[in-house]
């Protein structure tokens, strides 16, 4: 089984492939900065086996991390949990993919690793968007460039934390109406549908920018 690891600002995400590429699982917890090597080997053992896996079924490993500060760590868990081989993104990894950035060693290497997904199913040019602390897109068959914003969940956050009535919410849950008639109603509308409205301008802006008013979203 290949194990794939991806540390964001928010959640470490893994899940479990079989020899035909076929995702087996899909995992996460919090990214935790705080987080010795022995503390991830605990969290990662013990979440394997709700799926009734083993560390001896990892037969390779595949890392990507925008977290420096828990890369290291997460390879010395893995070390200590299997001796399959592991692979980390970065730079010289030999992807596939054209990295037309001022420096490519900046780009994240879960915007790397989605864009190769991408162009696996969709020919180019294309936006590939990946949100979670931050929803970054990035275009074309090359990586030539790409915007980074807040995502929903981080703005919720902000006004939460910065105000003194304004409550948090469920943004999983549809919002009642566009109009809010209460304070709830209101940031659930402006949260949800606001983020909406502004992914559609930055698509249709980018579309404009690549001339080509057709490229899919990859989301």
């Amino acid at each position: 089984m290949l194990l794939a690891l991806n540390i964001g600002n928010t959640n470490v995400t893994f899940g479990g492939y079989d020899s035909a590429g076929q995702r087996v699982f899909a995992s996460r917890f919090y990214s935790d900065s705080a987080l010795s090597s022995d503390e991830l080997v605990y969290k990662l053992v013990n979440m394997l086996a709700l799926y009734h896996i083993q560390p001896r079924d990892v037969d390779a490993a595949i890392l990507a991390s925008v977290v420096p500060v828990l890369t290291s760590r997460m390879r010395e868990a893995l070390e200590k949990m299997t001796n399959a081989p592991l692979m980390e993104v970065g730079p010289g990894l030999k992807s596939g993919v054209r990295i037309r950035m001022d420096n490519p060693a900046q780009l994240g290497g879960e915007l790397l690793c989605a864009a190769v997904g991408a162009l696996q199913t969709h020919k180019p040019p294309l936006l590939v968007m990946n949100m979670d602390t931050a929803a970054t897109l990035v275009a074309e068959g090359s990586i030539v460039g790409g915007v980074i914003l807040p995502s929903p969940a981080l703005s919720l956050s902000a006004l939460v934390r910065n105000t003194a009535q304004l409550p948090q919410i469920d943004m999983e849950l549809p919002a009642k109406r566009f109009l809010g008639t209460n304070t709830t109603d209101c940031l659930h509308s402006g949260i949800v549908n606001g983020s909406a409205l502004m992914l559609d301008g930055l698509f249709a802006r980018c579309r404009a920018t690549l001339h080509a008013p057709d490229a899919p979203v990859i989301a």
